[in-house]
């Protein structure tokens, strides 16, 4: 999987509980596909998902953000180009580390089924060349350091998040993201409602090989361009992918 963070300027957030816009050439522009969400999803629609976008943009990266071992499969690996797992930083601890241990515990028991691998197990332990199997895996998964900053959203309920974060915090979790995770993206996330520019140039002064993404309520050109000129890297956009596809092209940097 290689992605040049530096080409990645709008990303497109696809719910695989929602209905896809009939007309998929309104991804046209877009740099990078995240495919996933808080709310009644399962493997079946991840994998729908990821498969219809991969046959409408062949070329566009697709990454699955599953939030749940359970939404990730054999055939999902394959249709996406990276499995996307964030660290949730003001979440419980199942979303900072324990649906990560859950994921790889899964790979470590079953990856027959995860990676389709003929590897022999003894009992429901992995043997020793099936660790080639779970490299298939690990070669794909992406870190994402995550602050969900948005406390009534369904993606702080799932997250366990109660508190969001202090500008100084936000900035202290891109600097951990980046120096100590050494994870490739951070992710500033207002779930639905506009949080403005103070967080992102927060962590933008920390942040020189990790991509700083926003997602948030940006429903306009105005919007995007403040908060790409604060610093973010990337804005993410979903609501208005699913609901209202003429704004969403309005998102779309020319």
């Amino acid at each position: 999987m290689n992605v040049d963070w530096d080409e990645i300027t709008h990303v497109t957030k696809v719910d695989p509980a929602k209905p896809l816009p009939s007309d998929l050439g309104v991804l046209e522009g877009t740099d990078l596909i995240l495919v996933g969400g808080s709310d009644g999803v399962t493997e079946r629609n991840s994998f729908a998902a990821l498969e219809r976008v991969a046959d409408a943009f062949p070329e566009l990266p697709i990454f699955q953000e599953p939030y749940s071992s359970s939404h990730v499969s054999r055939d999902t690996i394959e249709a996406a180009d990276a499995v996307s797992i964030p660290a949730v930083y003001n979440g419980d601890r199942d979303h900072f580390v324990g649906k990560h241990l859950e994921l790889f515990t899964e790979v470590g028991q079953k990856p027959d089924e995860l990676l389709g691998s003929s590897v022999p197990l003894v009992g429901e332990l992995i043997a020793s060349k099936g660790i080639e199997a779970v490299s298939e895996l690990t070669e794909t998964v992406v870190g994402e350091g995550y602050v969900v900053q948005h406390r009534e959203s369904t993606a702080a309920a799932v997250s366990g998040v109660e508190t969001a974060y202090s500008s100084e915090e936000v900035a202290g979790a891109a600097l951990a993201t980046e120096t100590f995770y050494d994870f490739p993206i951070f992710y500033v996330e207002y779930s639905g409602t506009y949080g403005g520019p103070e967080d992102v140039e927060a962590a933008a002064r920390y942040l020189e090989e990790t991509a700083l993404f926003y997602g948030g309520g940006i429903d306009s050109s105005e919007k995007v361009t403040e908060i790409l000129e604060a610093g973010a890297d990337a804005i993410v956009v979903g609501d208005c992918f699913h609901d209202d596809p003429e704004t969403f092209r309005e998102t779309i940097p020319e």
